[in-house]
């Protein structure tokens, strides 16, 4: 658009694209006695710029004007075709996994002059692997034990339908400090003697935690505020049980990771579940992958597996009973029927889970009293308190100190340390 005597009047050829600007050019700048110089300022060109169009021009016809690719010729920092390859290989095998997790496996398999990890994703983004409604997961702020087996996590993965209207309740148990999964079992239900058969398989290969993290739920909920059976079943091992806080599903954090990684790379890709056998044989290939093969992020690429170590504390031979540990206490009482027991003329509940157990009770000081399951500390009887109402029970009160599955501090007087 220019501008004369006042008016804007428009030029023709700005409304054109640069490929018919140029054959309008060299049109007029091919003839006879054109003014070559006059054009290139009346079409806004360069002296260069034009006389590269009028050699192109003689040269290739009309078809030299056409737009041509500005990519370089030669990327000397390109990857070599046959690691591209590598890596498009390995995206459509894994290909739920990024670019940082296959950087690592190819560095884990000895690769040479391997690139990035940006590399690597941009190899991906050129193959058309990468989806667009992919975003990284970033992890909040969690925390860790200093060692494995210091603390496992357990809980049911939601349970999916199987063929014959038949539902797979898949339980799973994985190490705190590792993120190491033990125990990834297809269970036709979630009944106590499940969980304790596939513990016990899990203890004679690996050895015993110190504690086990749960949430409030069957069966190792706490619905009457107490221990459940599998807890009890568990401290007369020596393992303590922790209980997340309730609706806090981010206090198993790493519990509920692992089955959004089950979940996305095993279970959504199987339309038919076969049987529990189906799922045991897909469920013991995906352990494998995840504890050996594939990195992780939390654990700066290592495999868990890399992490992980067995545990020095074994299976005992035979289940001790809640008695044996109570050699030399102050006193011992039986649990009645309805999870209550008698001290002082006073009732107090102690949970239906204990019914038939055996606890002692040691002399903490002048007014309270000490009760204790095996070597797990439950709470305190404080005589000062007053009583409660007939056929209303009284409740312990929680211990001043807390007597860890560790060791940490000292074992009270006739009560047995943990094995």
């Amino acid at each position: 658009m220019v501008k004369a005597h006042g008016l804007h009047i428009r030029m023709p050829w700005m409304e054109t694209d640069k490929t018919e600007l140029k054959k309008d050019f060299v049109f007029l700048a091919s003839k006879p006695g054109a003014n070559k110089r006059e054009l290139m300022r009346r079409f806004g060109v360069s002296a260069p710029t034009g006389y590269k169009w009028l050699e192109r021009y003689e040269k290739e016809g009309l078809g030299g004007l056409e737009e041509r690719s500005r990519r370089p010729l030669r990327h000397p920092n390109r990857s070599s075709p046959k690691l591209e390859k590598k890596v498009v290989d390995l995206r459509l095998k894994y290909e739920d996994w990024g670019a940082r997790k296959l950087h690592r496996l190819l560095q884990n398999a000895g690769e040479k002059d391997l690139p990035s990890a940006t590399a690597v994703h941009n190899i991906i983004r050129r193959n058309g692997l990468v989806c667009s409604t992919q975003s990284p997961c970033v992890a909040a702020k969690s925390f860790e034990r200093a060692n494995p087996n210091e603390l496992w996590q357990m809980d049911f993965k939601g349970h999916f339908g199987m063929s014959g209207s038949r539902r797979c309740h898949p339980l799973t148990v994985c190490d705190d400090h590792s993120r190491f999964n033990l125990v990834l079992k297809a269970c036709s239900d979630e009944r106590t003697e499940t969980v304790q058969d596939s513990l016990l398989s899990c203890f004679e290969r690996y050895g015993l935690p110190w504690s086990i993290l749960c949430d409030n739920g069957s069966p190792w909920g706490r619905c009457d505020g107490m221990a459940c059976r599998l807890e009890l079943w568990l401290l007369r091992i020596g393992v303590e049980v922790v209980h997340g806080r309730p609706y806090h599903p981010q206090t198993q954090g790493k519990e509920e990771r692992f089955h959004k990684t089950l979940k996305l790379e095993l279970l959504s890709k199987t339309t038919l579940w076969r049987d529990l056998e189906h799922c045991d044989r897909a469920f013991a290939e995906f352990r494998e992958l995840y504890n050996h093969v594939r990195p992780h992020r939390s654990l700066g690429l290592d495999c868990p597996g890399d992490r992980y170590r067995a545990s020095e504390r074994s299976l005992p031979d035979s289940i001790p009973q809640c008695t044996s540990f109570y050699d030399g206490a102050d006193q011992v009482r039986r649990v009645k029927s309805k999870g209550e027991i008698m001290f002082r003329n006073r009732t107090y509940a102690m949970g239906r889970a204990f019914a038939g157990e055996s606890v002692a009770i040691n002399q903490f000081d002048d007014r309270r009293w000490e009760v204790f399951y095996c070597w797990k500390s439950l709470g305190i009887i404080d005589l000062s308190e007053p009583t409660k109402p007939k056929n209303n029970y009284n409740r312990l009160l929680p211990s001043p100190r807390r007597l860890g599955v560790e060791g940490k501090e000292a074992t009270p007087k006739g009560v047995k340390d943990v094995p």
